[in-house]
C-alpha cells in the first residue's frame, strides 16, 4: 500500500484514531495511540516515543526513538467502531534518534537475519499453528482455569457451544483484517483450540502471529472469556504449542527444499537445514520456549516434542516433514510454544538452518518409530537426546551456542539473557504450593 491509499481509506472509513504498534524483546505487542490530526505525521515516520521503559530497549540517556510504519500492515480494527467512528492500526519498525534501524527491535533484527539468507540466495516462508485455551472469568473479572467445555480433539459444535461461537467470531475478525484462515478446530485438551492461517514471508508471518494473539484475546474478553497462550495452564493434560512450518525458496521462486529425485523428495539443502535445526535446537530453546512454564509442556506423555530427532512421518519427533511436496515442501519444527516472540524465534530457527547449509551438515537417520515407546537404551543407540528440561538449562545452552549472539546481535542477546535469568532466579527461589503440600506437615 501507499501513503495516499491509506489516507483515502482513513477518510472513507472515518478513522479518527490510529494505533502505532511494535513488539518488545519479550514478544509483547506495544501500542501508541494518536488522534486523527497526527496520522499523516505518523505515516511519515516522524512519531517519537520514549524507549527507556520498554523491556530490552534503550537506556534512559538514549531513549528517544522513532516509529517507522510498514504500510502493508495497515488494517481497520473491526471491534473499534463506535457511532461510525473507526480505529486503525499499523505495525512499525523502531529506529534510533539518528533515524537508523534500532538493533534492539526484534522486527528489525529478523530483517537483518533474512538479509543474510538473501545473500545466500534464499527467502523464508513461515506458517504458525498457535494453540490457545479459553477459560472463564471469575466474579471479579479475573482469569481462571475453569471451563464448561468437555470436548476433545476435533469435537463437533454441540459439545463446545461457547468455544465454537468465540472461534467463529475470531475467524470473522481475522478475515476482515485480511487474514486467509485455512482451518479451525477444537484441540485435545478441554477448552483448547487452534486456528490456522495461510503462511507468509517470515516478517509478515511474525506480524500475523502477534496480531492473531491480540485478536484472540480481544474477542474472547468481549465474550466474557479469557484466552491464554500460556504453554501449560493445566496440569495433567496437553499444553499449547506453536508448530512452526518453514521453508526456504530460491530467488527464482522455486522451493529450495524440494528434489523430486530423492527418496523423500527432499533436497540436499533441506537435509542441511534439518541438520542445522537439530544441532542448534538446545541453543534456541530459550527463545522458542521462553517461560519457566514452557518446560512443563516439554515433558513425555503429552505429544510434546521432547526428543531431538526428525522424521518424515513421526509426530513424536522434534522436526517433522509434512507430506506435501513440490511448492509445499517444508520443515515443521514442533517445539516452539505461543508465548515466544515470533520475530526472535523465526530468526533463531532460520539461522540454525542456515548454519547447517553453510557447513553442509548431514542429519542423522530419520526416526520413524514412536519415540515415546522407545526405551532409554534404544534412544541412546540411535543418538536421540532430549531438549532442555527447564528454563535454567535452556539458558545455559543459549549461552554456550555461538548462534545465539550471532542471530540476535549483542543488544538483544544481552538484554534477553538479563530478563530471562532474572525470571529463572525468581522462580528458582520461590516457594510453591507443591512444596507446601508435600513438605509442610512432615
Amino acid at each position: 500500500m501507499t501513503k495516499e491509499e491509506i489516507l483515502g481509506i482513513l477518510k472513507e472509513e472515518r478513522v479518527h484514531f490510529f494505533r502505532l504498534q511494535f513488539c518488545d524483546v519479550n514478544g509483547m505487542m506495544k501500542n501508541i495511540g494518536i488522534p486523527k490530526s497526527q496520522i499523516e505525521k505518523a505515516l511519515d515516520g516522524q512519531m517519537m516515543f520514549d524507549g527507556s521503559s520498554i523491556d530490552g530497549f534503550a537506556r534512559i540517556e538514549e531513549s528517544d526513538m522513532y516509529l517507522k510504519p510498514d504500510f502493508d500492515t495497515f488494517s481497520i480494527l473491526p471491534w473499534r467502531n463506535k457511532e461510525g467512528i473507526s480505529t486503525a492500526r499499523i505495525i512499525c519498525d523502531v529506529y534510533s534518534s539518528e533515524e537508523t534501524p534500532f538493533p534492539g527491535c526484534p522486527r528489525v533484527n529478523l530483517k537483518r537475519v533474512l538479509t543474510s539468507a538473501h545473500d545466500m540466495g534464499y527467502t523464508m516462508n513461515v506458517g504458525t499453528e498457535a494453540e490457545f485455551f479459553l477459560f472463564k472469568l471469575d466474579k471479579d473479572g479475573l482469569p481462571t482455569t475453569d471451563t464448561d467445555d468437555a470436548s476433545g480433539y476435533f469435537s463437533v459444535d454441540n459439545e463446545d457451544s461457547y468455544g465454537i461461537d468465540c472461534r467463529r467470531e475470531i475467524i470473522e475478525t481475522l478475515e476482515i483484517m485480511g487474514f486467509e484462515v485455512e482451518t479451525s478446530h477444537h484441540e485435545v485438551a478441554q477448552g483448547q483450540h487452534e486456528i490456522s492461517f495461510k503462511y507468509a514471508d517470515a516478517v509478515r508471518c511474525a506480524d500475523n502471529t502477534i496480531t492473531f494473539k491480540w485478536v484472540v484475546k480481544t474477542v474472547a474478553l468481549r465474550r466474557g472469556l479469557h484466552a491464554t497462550f500460556m504453554p501449560k495452564p493445566v496440569f495433567g493434560t496437553n499444553g499449547s504449542g506453536m508448530h512452526t512450518n518453514q521453508s526456504l525458496f530460491n530467488l527464482d521462486g522455486s522451493n529450495a527444499f524440494y528434489d523430486k529425485d530423492d527418496k523423500e523428495q527432499l533436497s540436499k539443502i533441506a537435509y542441511n537445514y534439518i541438520a542445522g535445526i537439530l544441532k542448534n535446537a538446545k541453543g534456541f530453546s530459550a527463545v522458542t520456549n521462553p517461560l519457566v512454564n514452557s518446560y512443563k509442556r516439554l515433558v513425555p506423555g503429552y505429544e510434546a516434542p521432547v526428543y531431538i530427532s526428525w522424521s518424515a512421518s513421526n509426530r513424536s519427533a522434534l522436526v517433522r516433514i509434512p507430506s506435501s511436496r513440490g511448492v509445499g515442501t517444508r520443515v515443521e519444527v514442533r517445539c516452539p510454544d505461543p508465548s515466544c516472540n515470533p520475530y526472535l524465534a523465526f530468526a533463531m530457527m532460520l539461522n540454525a538452518g542456515l548454519d547447517g547449509i553453510r557447513n553442509e551438515l548431514t542429519p542423522p537417520p530419520s526416526v520413524d518409530l514412536n519415540i515415546y515407546d522407545m526405551s532409554g537404551d534404544e534412544k541412546r543407540t540411535v543418538g536421540i537426546t532430549n531438549m532442555p528440561a527447564s528454563l535454567g538449562q535452556a539458558l545455559e545452552e543459549y549461552k554456550k551456542n555461538p548462534i545465539s549472539r550471532e542471530t540476535l546481535g549483542n543488544h538483544i542477546y544481552e538484554k534477553y539473557l538479563f530478563i530471562k535469568e532474572a525470571e529463572w532466579e525468581s522462580y528458582r527461589i520461590a516457594v510453591t504450593d507443591w512444596e507446601r503440600d508435600h513438605y509442610l506437615r512432615i
